[in-house]
Order: C-alpha cells, then structure tokens, then sequence
C-alpha cells in the first residue's frame, strides 16, 4: 500500500543548519542517521509530530519519537550535555506516552548551556533510515517552533501497519531478565552465541538496532532490566539463532529477576525512572584544583600497599587526524594493517602475561574484533573519511553510549576503548607506543591511567600510582594489584595540581596521598616501609618453617589454588597444602560440563603440584555472579540469596556425583578432602554425604573420606553446633559471610570501603562458629578474605581458628606473624574485640596491643 508522506515541524525556534555543521563526529557523519541540526534561540522543545516516546534519556537532555507513520525522531539538545547529568533540564513526558505535534517534550535552561555545553547545536536525526528518506528540508534559515523542517518519505511501504522488515527476517520477542540489563558480560556471551551461526542476527530495543555480534553495540541499546526487546535474524539458519540468542537472554545468564507479568510499559518506565543511577558524567578533562591545606588528598583503594617516591606526571599526547581520505581503498587497506598490527601486539603481550593481564588482553582483542566498529568506521571511509577520522568517530560514538547508560561498570570499559583508539590510531600514524623514561620510585599521576601505559611501563621503577578519576574495579586497578603497584583512584582534581619531582607518601591501604611531606612524615613512613620489608624477607626466609606460636600452640597454614600453577606458588611460599581448592576454573567459560575424566586429570594434577599434602576441594560453587551457560538458572529476583554453591549441587545432582566420584580418584586416597559450599542447614550436609556414599560404593572405596562445610551463612554460623555433629570440619568463608552478616553486596563499589570482615557483627558469627565446633571436636579454619589480613590473624587465632588458608604470596608473612603471638594474649584480645562497635576500632585495639 502507497504511504503518503510524513511531514515534521521544527520543535525549536532557532536557526536550521546542515547536520554537517555540527561539531560532533557521530552527528555529522550521520552514524546515526540523516537529518538537520537546529541552533536554538528559545528553550523549549516541542514534538515534531503525533508519536509515541521511545526513549526519554535519563540526563534530560535527548527524546525519541516514534511517529504514528513510523519515523524514528531523535531530538538532543546541545552536544555533550549528558555531562550535566540533568542540570538545566526538565522532561515533560515519560516512555511509552502518546504525544500530539507541538507538545512540550523538554524545557532547558538556554543560558547555563550556553557557559557549560560544548555546544548548543540540537540535532534531529531519523534513526531509521532504512525505512524511510528525507525528500525535502529547510536548511541557512531561521525557524519558528511549529514551522516547516523536513519532509520524508516511507521506503518500502514502512509504516506502523506495513514493518519495514526484510521479508526474510524473523523475530522474536523478549523481555530482559537480566538485573542489570544487558551489560559487558552478558553482551560478550550474546556475540560469541551470535558468530556461531551464519544468519545476519540482531537486537532491537525501540528505534535503535545492533548486531548482535557486536557486544559494544550490545552495550550501547542500553537494555535494562523489564524492557521489551526483539531478537533479529535473516538467512540460513535464521530460526535457530533467534531461538538460541532468545533464549540465552530469557535464562537469565545467572543474573535474572523476575519482570511481573502485570506491569505495564508505563509502570516499568516509572519504576526504571525512579531507580536509575545518575549518568556518567562526559569525560572532559578534569581542570587542576587546589590542594588541602594539610597537603593529604583521599582516594579509594585500587591496589594495597605503602610507597615513597616522587611525583611523574603522565599525559597522554593528542594524536591528530586528517579529516579527508584519500581514497578508500587506501583508507581501508591502512585500517585494516594497523589493526593487525595492534592484534599481533596484543596477542604477544598476552601470551607472557600472567592470568589477569590476559583476561584484560582478550577483552581488548573482542572490542578490537567488533563488527560494529569496523563497520561504522568503514562507512565514514566510504563517505571519503580517512581511516583515523573514522576510526575515532565510531569509538567516540560508542564511549559516548556507555557513558550516558549510568552503569559504572560499564562506563569504567571506556578506558578500554579510549586505549584501542590511541593504539590504533598511532599504528596508523606508524608510531610506536609512548614510551616515558621513568627514574626509580616514580609514583605515576594521570587524570585517569589505560591499561596498555600501565603495562607498558617497567614495574621495577614504578612505586605507585594515583589517578584524579577511575574506579576500584577498572582494568587498570585490576593490572595494578597482580602487578604489586600500590595505587588509589578518584583522588580530584588536586592531583592535577601537583608538581612533577614533588616528594609523595603514598598509602593506599589508608587511602591516602600525602604531597610534599614534611620530614617527620617522611621518616615515620619510611621507617614503616623499610619494616614492611624487612619483615616480608625475613618471613620468605623462614617460609618453610611449620607456624607455632610462642606458647606451643601448632596452627596450619594452606594456600588458596585455582590451579596448577597456583598450586606450585603455595609450595614455593612454604603453604602446607590447599585449604580451598576453587574448582569453578573447570566449569565456566563453557557451553558443557567437564566429565569425570577431566575432572579426575585435574584434581590429580594438582595433588601432584602439591607434592602430597592435603588439597581440600571445595564443589562447585556457582550461581550469582558466577554463571554458567550450561546451567540455566531460573531468573531470580536477588541471585545471592538464590540457587548457589550447593544448592545448585542438589538441584542438579548428576553434577555433584560425577564431580565427587573425580575427586574419590585422585591419588594416594586421602589426600584429598570435600567441602561444600554455601551450606545453610544439616539438611544440606547429609544430602551431599548420601551421594557421597554412593559414590564411594561405585568406585568401591572404603576409606573414610573427609568432608567439611564452608559457613558463609548466618544460619550456618548460629547452628555450627548442629552442623559439627556430623561434618569433619569447618571453613568460615568470610567474604560471603561479610556480605551477609552486613546485608552489604560485596560487588557493589559504592559500599566496598565499608565491607570489613573485621566487622564485631561477624566476628561474633566466628567465635559461635568456634564454639560448636569445639563441642564435637572439630578444627575451624578461615579461607576468606580474612585469612590474608595480618590485623586479623590474632584475633581469629584467639577465637578458636586453628588453620588459616591465604593467598600464596601472604602465606610466609602469615607464619611469621603466628610464631610471634602468644595464643593467651589472642584469646584476651579477641575478647576485647567482640565488645568494640565498628571494624575500625576493631583494627584501632589491634594496633594498639601489638603494634601492627
């Protein structure tokens, strides 16, 4: 059927321009779309046309219509205004409400733009160019709000009756279970689902598409949690991918919530509205600010540790582009060879790198591989761009995308792809990467600090590194920690400020930056740091000696592995075996579990590395925030008080079995003990002993075998009586209790600095641990977080903790910190400890009474 055309009137009074002229990459290559841009002169905007609103953006400062005829409208006012978060706007409609032409959609304050925006230019795009072509338009004139703008014209009969779809493409509805929406984890598993089929998939979510190969795209639909989204796809096996991508995003991905089945589109518009975290504010430059009067600036902690150094100030040089190409094919022949060129880099650095630079590594090379991209950069080259313009404009317009969606794990990826835009880019100008000479104890000072100059700097002359901005969970803080670097982030402006060559303190454990300290200062630090390291020497001296304190008392300390190589690193440490064998390492990252000849090799392996000592394995622990793609986890309105650790070990129990029956084969018998996690009642222990049992009479092994709980539960811990009745020992997993006990989300940034396992409320939950245990003759040990913690070995060792299981770096310090106490002197202070109010006069009595 012949549409007739569809014709907008300006929703601003102003002057009309092309969408040439705007000063915003992704507006005037159109990469989103065709259309004008206005430079208001009142500060109202109204509706175009009759429609419906896809999309009120949170900051206030952009709406999408969807016209009764089709059209995709999107109107922004200003560029980069998402910064402002909201200041200066007022929205008027919400998603989902119907709107008449000329309906006030969004009052601005037009002055306070013009000081803080980068630019008042607004553009109006149609985001749906498939579907319809802009025949005619006003353009070098001045524009009355109600006046003509721009006519179109539907191609292919679209329409709302007639779907401008490829008469080959299929869909299928969805609505996201994902608590957080679609976000870096889940858009990472939907492309690598998506590339195993050969059918062209996509995700749509109102007027705005992606390939569903592309997780930055993914990232960039912003879906979130209740929204209504289809799954896309044309060709061969177009029904098989819509149905396995479809059903991927419905299982949850290990990180559902239920979506009520009777809220409307309006009442979830309100409820995402109310929730929704502010935006992330547009990555301009921080201006220098001045520093506090005591000279201490205060930061979060990013990496532990205490250093001494000197200021370097790292700015990262602007790399300049030509706008004109000259001629795509060259273009494209130079875009394609650098990108080659920093794969081949990256894939070198991976190959060395120890396990967190390479999981950073392959996360780059994914974006680097993104179909999007490379598309969106390939179609400014046709339009005769050259190949750094646009390259840069198609990552631009991505970390504008993720920085507006208010997540701040996803905005702390943007690093990430601002490090793939210099690489890239300089490969193209045939430079090599910056290489800055460092002197000896440099302490690096950077707005915020990308992961490729961390790694690409000598480790042995950087003491540390402070950032103005950056976050605890950024890749760089990621890299700064298995590096040993102690570093903060988030530190303001003021560290802008300071001086190269000025003397620092740096602590980040106290999360602090001392500028230009006096000489005091300087000596009490570096009075503390030359002890921190003559204790840590003289503690690798004596790694192997057993740990037993001044008074006799014998206390074990194990290693924590996830491998084999972990597994040596606790016997190189002096470890006494593993006190927590984390077996996830075998079951994530895949689409099939392992079978019990794999598990058995593994096991063995390790048992092996460990040269006979005892190796506690703990079954697998998944759920929450570890998924497995194999186990589709019904959708769960809060997945840490779901199925988890044994739980989904009795609700799949063909799992446990072949697991158990794997570690019954390992070598001499007896090496290996069990223990399960996340036990909640004795109910719990007795059915994981019953398959146990049955295991064992299978494999026709008749030893007893050792089987043990980790109490991370509340109700574990008040009931450790009952449950010490009939398990063999007990393993307090701190980090999940914590979390519990506090009713904190430990993954949640914004409450990090105050999760202290140290907490009284927890260590209560520990000593009642003790106390039931003692009463049937069992051990307790600590395999959390707290085992690693030298404040805290006095303490637990007073509550009654006999076996401490670290980190294999600690192990040494650990022992050397149990052979100098006194287990009655312990008992007083542990004590004294229940009775304090806060973690932190907690760590205060601590060191107090022992100096440490």
């Amino acid at each position: 059927m012949q549409m007739s055309a569809l014709v907008l009137s300006s929703p601003l009074k102003g002057w009309i321009a092309s969408l040439s002229e705007a000063p915003d990459a992704v507006f005037a290559g159109r990469m989103l779309g065709d259309g004008v841009a206005i430079d208001p002169l009142g500060g109202e905007l109204v509706a175009p046309c009759d429609g419906v609103v896809v999309s009120a953006h949170r900051a206030g400062h952009a709406v999408t219509l969807r016209s009764t005829a089709g059209a995709e409208i999107l109107m922004h006012v200003g560029l980069e205004t998402v910064a402002l978060g909201g200041e200066g706007f007022e929205v008027h409609v919400r998603e989902g409400q119907a709107v008449k032409t000329g309906q006030p959609l969004i009052s601005f304050d037009l002055d306070l733009l013009a000081q803080r925006a980068k630019s008042l230019i607004t553009p109006v795009v149609i985001t749906n160019p498939e579907a319809f072509e802009i025949v005619r338009r006003d353009q070098d004139m001045a524009v009355e709000a109600g006046g003509f703008l721009m006519e179109l014209r539907p191609l292919g009969g679209a329409g709302v009756s007639d779907a401008a779809e490829p008469t080959n493409e299929i869909s299928r509805a969805v609505t996201v279970p994902l608590m957080h929406g679609i976000h870096a984890r889940p858009a990472a598993r939907i492309a690598e689902l998506a590339k195993t089929f050969a059918a062209e998939t996509a995700l749509a979510v109102g007027g705005r598409r992606s390939s569903a190969r592309s997780p930055v795209g993914l990232m960039a639909l912003a879906a979130r949690h209740g929204d209504e989204i289809q799954v896309l796809a044309s060709g061969a096996d177009a029904k098989a991918a819509v149905d396995a991508i479809a059903d991927l995003i419905e299982s949850g991905m290990g990180e559902g919530a239920p979506v009520p089945a009777q809220k409307t589109s309006a009442q979830k518009t309100s409820a995402k509205t109310t929730s929704a975290p502010a935006p992330i504010a547009a990555e301009a430059p921080l201006a220098p600010a001045a520093l506090p009067a005591d000279g201490v600036l205060k930061g979060v902690l990013a990496a532990p540790g205490l250093a001494i150094g000197k200021a370097v100030r790292l700015a990262s040089t602007d790399i300049a582009v030509r706008e004109e190409g000259q001629g795509a094919a060259h273009e494209e022949t130079a875009l394609l060879a650098a990108l080659n060129k920093v794969r081949a880099k990256i894939e070198a650095s991976a190959s060395k790198g120890d396990k967190a630079r390479k999981a950073i590594l392959a996360a780059h090379l994914a974006f680097l591989d993104d179909p999007e991209l490379l598309a969106q950069a390939r179609s400014l080259i046709a339009a005769g761009k050259s190949a750094g313009f646009g390259w840069r404009a198609a990552v631009g317009g991505y970390v504008e995308a993720l920085r507006a969606l208010g997540d701040r794990r996803m905005a702390e990826r943007v690093d990430d792809l601002i490090d793939l835009e210099r690489q890239v880019l300089r490969a193209l100008a045939g430079e090599d990467d910056e290489a800055t000479v460092l002197p000896p104890g440099a302490i690096l000072l950077a707005d915020e600090l990308l992961p490729s100059q961390l790694m690409g700097a000598d480790p042995g002359v950087i003491a540390g590194f402070a950032t103005a901005r950056g976050g605890p969970t950024s890749h760089v803080a990621i890299l700064a920690a298995a590096m040993g670097i102690p570093a903060l982030v988030a530190l303001g402006g003021a560290t802008l400020s300071i001086a190269d060559g000025t003397a620092l303190i740096l602590d980040a454990d106290g999360g602090s930056l001392r500028v230009a300290p006096d000489a005091p200062a300087l000596e009490a630090a570096q009075t503390a740091l030359a002890g921190r390291q003559a204790r840590k020497a003289a503690a690798k001296a004596a790694a192997f000696e057993p740990a037993v304190t001044r008074d006799g008392t014998r206390i074990e300390v194990f290693a924590n592995t996830g491998s084999v190589k972990d597994a040596l690193a606790a016997i190189e440490n002096g470890a006494e075996g593993s006190g927590l064998l984390r077996t996830e390492f075998l079951f994530l990252d895949r689409q099939t579990p392992p079978d019990e000849d794999e598990q058995a090799r593994q096991y063995q392996a390790i048992a092996d590395a460990l040269q006979g000592k005892p190796l506690i394995v703990r079954t697998l622990d998944v759920g929450g925030d570890k998924a497995a793609p194999y186990l589709p986890i019904p959708a769960e309105e809060n997945p840490a008080l779901g199925l988890r650790g044994v739980r989904v070990s009795l609700w799949r129990p063909h799992l446990l079995k072949t697991q158990l029956r794997a570690i019954l084969r390992v070598v001499p018998q007896g090496q290996c003990k069990i223990m399960v996690p996340m036990i909640g009642s004795l109910d719990e222990l007795r059915a994981v002993r019953a398959v146990l049992e049955e295991a064992k009479r299978e494999l026709g092994v008749t030893d007893h075998v050792e089987l043990g709980v980790m109490i991370e539960t509340p109700a574990a811990a008040v009931t450790a009586d009952l449950i010490a009745a009939e398990a063999d020992f007990l393993s307090v997993g701190t980090n999940d209790l914590t979390q519990y006990v506090l009713a904190m989300d430990r993954g949640n940034p914004e409450l990090a600095a105050r999760i202290d396992a140290l907490h009284p409320a927890v260590l209560r939950m520990i000593a009642q641990t003790c106390q039931g245990a003692k009463a049937h003759g069992r051990w307790v040990g600590v395999c959390g977080g707290l085992a690693s913690d030298l404040v805290a070995t006095p303490i637990l060792l007073g509550l009654g903790v006999t076996e401490l299981s670290t980190t294999a770096a600690i192990a040494p310090e650990v022992k050397a910190r149990v052979r100098a106490l006194d287990l009655l002197a312990c008992q007083d202070l542990a004590a004294r400890a229940l009775a304090q109010t806060s973690p932190e006069a907690v760590r205060g009595l601590v060191q107090a009474s022992l100096g440490a």
